[in-house]
């Protein structure tokens, strides 16, 4: 595609794959870069030796561009900081702060930086931080939300910075892509729809639920702690919607929550861990790899954006 994603970054489509924590490592990211898209591998709150290997395992499975996800609240962040640039990654997303004391860094090092935001301030700030991108995520992704929908905040991210937005939030097909393309985004990054790739190796059971969920079977739990996330509905996110309701404290509710995405993603226990996906996830039938995933979109992308040229005012 002749796009300013695209030509920034030497991809294919301007489809990046979300840094999912537990989720995202070296396989579903080469994959999708293999695809045409920037993969991710999520640093999280993992190891930074592991996230280093995870780097390594995805330059052996290809040469094409891929990404770190690193979360800035997490206490690993200033050691991921630099082995991205030990290990020339191509590119940084970051989550949960501001990446500014990173970004001479980073920048010394040819990585590009495009941060995800929940806000038309933090956008600006990361503009004047030397971001070469950003990407605006309403509150409909799964895992940790903002307060703003993707259909509100894109376009006033989009009219209030010059640099490139990509939309995140509530897209998994061509339609959605084109609709963030309507709102002024350059690109759009998905994490739920790669959830049920075939190259993505989290547990069955977590694929299983993404796949038999509806339209209404997510829910937000956690907005007392600051740090509210999507999640599908089960009996861990009944507890949290007692608890909050009962007035619990905060280290109650923190309790609750500890270990709870590894329970789901890695040990598959669906009901009583946390299976963060997105509102999006009733749109998602089947399990498929990433290049198909990656191709469909882009055929109904094209099929969508032509029969709207059609349209006569």
């Amino acid at each position: 595609m002749d796009n300013v994603i695209c030509k920034m970054l030497g991809i294919t489509y301007p489809v990046f794959q979300g840094g999912m924590a537990w989720i995202a490592e070296s396989t579903l990211a080469a994959a999708v870069s293999e695809a045409g898209g920037l993969g991710i591998i999520a640093g999280g709150n993992a190891p930074a030796e592991y996230v280093r290997e995870e780097i390594r395992k995805c330059k052996a499975l290809t040469n094409k561009p891929f990404g770190v996800n690193i979360m800035l609240m997490s206490p690993n962040a200033e050691e991921l900081a630099r082995i991205v640039c030990e290990e020339k990654v191509a590119v940084v997303t970051t989550g949960a702060g501001n990446p500014g004391k990173y970004m001479e860094m980073w920048k010394q090092a040819n990585i590009a930086v495009i941060p995800v935001v929940p806000s038309v301030a933090l956008a600006k700030r990361m503009e004047n931080s030397g971001a070469m991108a950003v990407i605006a995520e309403g509150c409909e992704s799964g895992g940790h939300v903002g307060k703003l929908t993707t259909m509100v905040l894109v376009p006033q991210v989009v009219d209030a910075v010059s640099i490139p937005v990509l939309a995140a939030g509530g897209i998994a097909d061509g339609r959605g892509m084109a609709a963030a393309f309507a709102l002024g985004a350059a690109g759009i990054q998905m994490g739920t729809r790669f959830l049920v790739a075939h190259e993505c190796t989290v547990h069955e059971n977590y694929k299983a639920a993404v796949i038999k969920s509806k339209d209404i079977d997510t829910v937000v739990t956690g907005r007392p702690t600051g740090h509210p996330v999507q999640v599908l509905k089960n009996k861990l996110s009944r507890q949290f919607e007692l608890l909050e309701k009962s007035g619990a404290s905060l280290e109650e509710l923190e309790e609750l929550g500890r270990g709870a995405l590894p329970k789901a993603a890695k040990e598959g226990d669906v009901q009583h861990g946390s299976v963060m996906a997105g509102q999006i996830s009733g749109l998602i039938k089947c399990e498929q790899c990433c290049s198909e995933i990656i191709s469909e979109i882009i055929s109904e992308f094209y099929k969508v954006t032509a029969s709207l040229s059609n349209i006569k005012g």
